[in-house]
C-alpha cells in the first residue's frame, strides 16, 4: 500500500507539472517557429535583392521593389510575442537565439528597429535603379548582421 500510495502521489504531482509546463512549452515552440518564419521570409527577400545587388540576377524594378517592401512590412511586425522567456537555444535547441536577447531585451529591440529604419530606407530606394538598391542595402544587411553577432548563435 506504501508504495502504491507513494507511486500514485508522484504520479499526481508529475501530472500537474506536465498541465502546467505545457502550456509554456506550447508557446515557446509557437513563438519560436513564428520568428523562423519571418526570418525565412526576410532571408527569401534579402536573397533576392541580394542576386541583383551581385549582378547574378538581371536587376528588375519592379521585383526589387516587392522584395523591399516585404522587408519593411515585416521590420513593422512587434515582436511582443516573438520572444517569450524560455525559447532561448538553452531551452529549445530548435533555434540558435542566444540568452543575452531576453538580458539585453532593450539593446535587442533597439537593433530591431535599425533594421526596420534600414528597411524603409531600401523601400524608398529600391525601385529606383540599381545603384540606388545596392546603396540601400548594405544597411539592411549591417543592421542584421550587427543583431546576429550579438544574439545568434553561429550555425
Amino acid at each position: 500500500m506504501t508504495f502504491s500510495a507513494s507511486f500514485t502521489t508522484k504520479s499526481i504531482l508529475l501530472a500537474a507539472a506536465l498541465a502546467m509546463a505545457g502550456p509554456l512549452a506550447f508557446a515557446n515552440e509557437g513563438a519560436i517557429g513564428a520568428r523562423q518564419g519571418q526570418f525565412k521570409i526576410m532571408a527569401l527577400n534579402i536573397g533576392v535583392l541580394g542576386g541583383m545587388a551581385r549582378g547574378t540576377v538581371e536587376y528588375d524594378a519592379a521585383q526589387a521593389q516587392i522584395a523591399a517592401d516585404n522587408l519593411a512590412a515585416i521590420s513593422q511586425l512587434s515582436q511582443a510575442f516573438n520572444w517569450p522567456e524560455g525559447s532561448d537555444m538553452m531551452a529549445a535547441t530548435t533555434n540558435r537565439a542566444w540568452p543575452a536577447i531576453w538580458e539585453n531585451q532593450d539593446d535587442f529591440l533597439a537593433k530591431w528597429a535599425a533594421f526596420g529604419t534600414a528597411a524603409t530606407g531600401l523601400q524608398a530606394a529600391a525601385g529606383n535603379g540599381l545603384e540606388a538598391m545596392q546603396a540601400a542595402l548594405g544597411p539592411v544587411g549591417g543592421s542584421c548582421g550587427a543583431c546576429h553577432d550579438a544574439y545568434r548563435q553561429p550555425q
